[in-house]
């Protein structure tokens, strides 16, 4: 179980650094859903079933859903 923790927290940490080196909103929005899944992850291998489902709604869910809204508004703005 430890090597499967270690290897889910390397994963996040690699996700984590992908996140800030996406240079593009968009493209960084989605990495950071995919991030936020990583971190359930961890979160359920560390026996924390609440915290993983609260990251699963809004670090995977609501936050990358607002990021793209708030790019889809301020193209609109633009137009």
């Amino acid at each position: 179980m430890d090597s499967v923790l270690a290897v889910a927290v390397v994963v996040a940490g690699a996700l984590g650094t992908t996140v800030a080196l996406v240079r593009t909103p968009g493209r960084q929005a989605l990495v950071q859903a995919v991030y936020g899944l990583a971190l359930a992850v961890v979160f359920v291998l560390l026996e924390a079933p609440d915290v993983a489902l609260s990251q699963l709604g809004i670090g995977v869910v609501i936050v990358p859903l607002m990021t793209l809204a708030t790019l889809a508004r301020i193209e609109r703005v633009r137009r």
